[in-house]
Parts: C-alpha cells; structure tokens; sequence
C-alpha cells in the first residue's frame, strides 16, 4: 500500500527517514515495522515564528518497495539524417531548445561564441586575477550562459509558460540532485552544475547534433524576408531556421539586428549593487535565533520588496552562502552577479538590491550620467555611434537603445570608479544610508577586490536615492538587516535583457521575418535558467510546427 501526507515537522525530525517513519507510525497508528520506504515530494520551510517547521508532502510505502524512478527520463532518438535547425547559444535557453528539437525528430546545430563550460574556468579565474576580460569567454558567455557560474538557481514563477518539472527532470536525468524536484527553491550549485551542462551536451552529441564553441554568429542569413542561415566569424555558414538563444549580454546581436531594420524594441531592466552579509547574521535574522541556523537547517534566505517614490526597489537573485563575482562580458566594464556552491557554505550571504528603471525614466534628470570622453572601439561607443547614425529618436526624444546605452554608460562609470580596473567600488551599508564614505570595508567574497567609493555621491540619484529608502524599509521590517557589517558592492546592472525581439504570439516566429525565433532571457522572454529552459522548448515546439 502507499500513501500520501502532508505533515508539518521540526528540522532534526525531516533530517533523516527513520525519525520520520517514527513521527508517522505514532501519528497515523502504523507499525513502523511495516513501512519499508518514505520519498519526500515536496519540501518548505516555515521561518515566520521563532519555531522553525519544514512542511513536508510524502509518500509511504507500506509492506511494499518503491519501484519508480525519482524523475521522469525523456527518450532521446538519434537524428542524424533530419532536417537541421541552428540554435545560436548554449545557455539552457538554447540546450533545452537542442534537446527539445532532438526529441520532436529535428536535428540541432548549436553554435556557441564563448568555451566548453570547463575551459571557460581558465578565463573566469583571469578575471580575478589579472582583470582582465575576455569578451568571448567570461561569466556571460560560453557552454551554459549566465547561469553556468551563476549559482544554479531554479526557482520560477513562469509556472503558466510551461513545464516546470519537465525542466527539473532533465536536469536529474544529466545528473542534477533529485533534490530539485522536492525543495521549494530548488538549486544546483555553481559547482555541480557544470557537469550537467557537459551532459546536456553530449546527449546532443550522441543523437547527432552538432556543437560548436568559439563560433560567434556574426550575420543572419535573410533571404526575401526569410532566414535561411547564419554566418560566423570563423567563415562558415550553416543553413535553416534559426532559434536565437543568444542571452541578455549579446549587445552586439541587438546592434547588429538594429543596424539591419529587424524590429526591436526597448524594455524596462532593474539596476543597483549586490548587497553582500555575513551568512551568520543572515541566519539569525532569518531564523530568530542568535546561534543561527544550527545543525540541521540551510544557509537562510531571504526576499524584499517595497514601491519607493513610484518604482519597485527589490532584492534579487539572492545567493545564501555564496559569492560575489566579476560579470563583465567585456574591458571597461564592471558589473557584479552572485552565486553560491551546492552546500552555500561560504561565510556570506549576498543579493542583488534593485530599482526598477523604465524606459521613459531615462528622460529624468536624475538619471544622467556624466563619463567625458567615449573610448574608441568600446561598447558604448559603437552603441552611441549606431544612435547617432540613425539621425532620429523615438516618442518622447528616446531611442530603441537608450536602455542598452544606460547600461554600458552605468558599467563604464563603475569600472572608471574602481581605478578602471576590476576592483569594485564598495560602501558599508549604513554610511549609503547617511551618505557617508567608508573608511574601511569589511572582508568580501568578491575575489578582485573593493575599493571604497562613496556610491551615494556618483550613482545616479534616481536609483541611490530609491536604494537608501528601500534599505532603510527593509530594516524596520527585518531587524538588524540595516548593518554596517553589510557592504554594498557596485554594480549591478544585467537583471534582464534592456531589448525585446518582437515576436508572434502564436507562432514565436519574429514578427516581420520568416523562420527567425527570439528566445529566452536575450529576447526578452525570459528571466531564470528555468523559464529559459521552458522558454527553449517552446521555441523548439514553434519551429517543428514551423517546418511541418
């Protein structure tokens, strides 16, 4: 016999099965003896009083051993002699889009600018090291995308897109934790998710897809209004429809699609600094308790939100015991991300603390920005030089890559701050609030170094001035959360794609140009590795039904 129950118990009873099989017997009247296993479902955990409970779904198998698997496997065929579609980035946008494919009986071709997910340590770790930045091969991009060494995170609200536990399984079948399917807040870790990556990849191998690394897509094909093809800067070209998984530090795809008259449009980002705390004070905030999380419980996290003067001021992307990371996918940038290691054992806690930025902002004269003089060949200035090429704005004197724009002036002025190296101009958490420089930094995660900066003087008031009344909000709810043991560590920038690819409802096709589709968090469809993933799917589904 099996059942199901939902049970609410404390931490060192969910800890291991036989205090559970003890808990069960004595509330549901079973002899213990006959129960032979128990699978936990589900798994949360309820910090709202100062009694910790995890709220478990389980099944109980009852003279009977369980026979099914943990997760669900997908059947992958072998594709060899099917039609080809090019999937261009190997972030799980475009590895679920390849798998996908694989599965309806289509053959992908990935084509992937950065390295393998292994050989892009080698680069990351120069970052840290030399500062310096390869714009091929960074935290952006390479095999896996952002997310690679991004912490793992699989948490979602994109329930109604699609599939979440489709996405979850597939990762257990390519050798993520079954962990996943069970925890609310389901993480891999930047240290485990790397093999499931080289997995995914040579599951599309062995089905007779192609992959290939160090291959930028430099052109799309367009034939009579018609994509027919890709071309790369290595001199090859691959012919068929195109999935376009490139991620949401692509700038040079946004600008090649503008300066093509493919329609983009311009979308709202979040912008601010990574909010870094020890891990300890997290835990006792969290919990309630001054020794922290204790022996059976995980590194505590936390989520803020609060409408300050008309925009949205949140946390975002919190990484509990973890780190603070180099994000730059390019010189004269500096951008900061977060991510932690499977068991979130560092000694910090850190989130992004955001301001939601809307296009029309960018008229507000608190959102100017001063830089002098453009450096040739940056980002920014061939941005600047597309903007002013084209001799005209749009509604309201704004531009289809003002936000885009704002973005690498924001990253410039930041890595002009941190003596234009990789050294990340910093602030205690408390002086931000009273604008006050720091005159010392508490030890950090972040690898390349702080420099401290008084960030309430050069960032752009629109943003420090809605920051410091968010902390300030967050600390009357959270108390102790307000701490000059926190620092503020700039900047962040890359919460989401600054563009949208404009796309067919129905069909995800491109709206003006046949057998294109925009996909995931580079196209603005999507925010997460999860909704990537189902975004990526969707995507591949839109192409079958395309070429049928």
């Amino acid at each position: 016999m099996i059942n199901e129950y939902q049970i609410r118990v404390l931490p060192e009873q969910a800890a291991n099965e036989q205090s559970l099989k003890q808990y069960i017997g004595r509330e549901k009247g079973i002899d213990i003896r006959t129960i032979h296993a128990i699978r936990i479902l589900k798994r949360s955990i309820d910090a709202r009083q100062r009694t910790i409970f995890i709220n478990l779904k389980i099944r109980v198998f009852i003279n009977e051993e369980p026979t099914e698997t943990e997760y669900i496997p997908t059947e992958y065929k072998n594709v060899s002699d099917k039609p080809s579609v090019i999937v261009v980035g190997a972030g799980p946008g475009g590895l679920f889009a390849a798998l996908k494919l694989i599965e309806l009986g289509l053959r992908p071709i990935v084509v992937e600018r950065g390295k393998n997910v292994r050989d892009r340590k080698e680069d990351l770790a120069r970052i840290s090291r030399e500062h310096k930045v390869d714009s091929e091969s960074n935290y952006s991009f390479g095999e896996g995308g952002a997310g690679a060494y991004s912490d793992g995170k699989l948490y979602t609200r994109s329930k109604k897109r699609g599939n979440v536990d489709k996405i979850l399984n597939v990762f257990c079948q390519h050798g993520a934790s079954t962990s996943i399917l069970v925890d609310a807040h389901p993480h891999i870790g930047t240290d485990k998710l790397p093999r499931v990556i080289e997995n995914m990849r040579n599951t599309i191998l062995a089905c007779g897809g192609e992959v290939h690394f160090q291959t930028r897509m430099d052109a799309l094909i367009i034939e009579h209004n018609k994509i027919i093809g890709i071309e790369t800067h290595t001199g090859q070209i691959f012919k068929g429809p195109v999935i376009l998984a490139t991620g949401h530090s692509a700038r040079d795809v946004y600008r090649w699609l503008y300066s093509h008259q493919v329609p983009i449009e311009s979308k709202g980002i979040a912008v601010g600094v990574r909010l870094e705390h020890p891990s300890a004070l997290i835990d006792q905030i969290q919990y309630h308790n001054k020794n922290g999380r204790g022996k059976y419980l995980p590194a505590a996290e936390y989520s803020f939100v609060q409408q300050v003067d008309g925009r949205g001021v949140y946390s975002f992307c919190m990484c509990p015991g973890g780190f603070v990371v180099p994000a730059a996918s390019g010189p004269h940038q500096l951008v900061v991300n977060g991510m932690s290691p499977s068991n979130r054992g560092t000694k910090w806690s850190n989130s992004g603390m955001v301001v939601e930025i809307r296009p029309e902002d960018l008229l507000h004269p608190d959102l100017q920005l001063t830089l002098g003089e453009l450096i040739p060949g940056s980002e920014l200035a061939q941005t600047e030089a597309l903007i002013q090429a084209s001799g005209k704005q749009e509604k309201d004197n704004l531009h289809v890559l003002s936000i885009m724009r704002f973005q690498e002036q924001l990253e410039q002025l930041c890595w002009q701050q941190g003596n234009m190296r990789q050294t990340a101009p910093s602030q205690r958490m408390v002086d931000f609030t009273q604008k006050k420089l720091s005159y010392d930094l508490p030890k950090s995660s972040y690898s390349p170094g702080l420099v401290s900066s008084p960030l309430h003087f050069w960032m752009p008031p629109f943003i420090s001035e809605r920051l410091s009344k968010g902390f300030q909000l967050f600390g009357k709810s959270s108390r102790g959360f307000l701490t000059n043991e926190a620092v503020m560590i700039a900047v962040e920038t890359r919460t989401s794609a600054p563009i949208r690819i404009v796309r067919d409802t129905e069909t995800l096709q491109h709206v003006t140009i046949e057998g294109l589709f925009p996909c995931g968090e580079g196209a603005g469809y999507a925010g997460g590795i999860v909704s990537a993933g189902i975004d990526g799917e969707r995507c591949a589904e839109a192409v079958a039904a395309y070429l049928s």
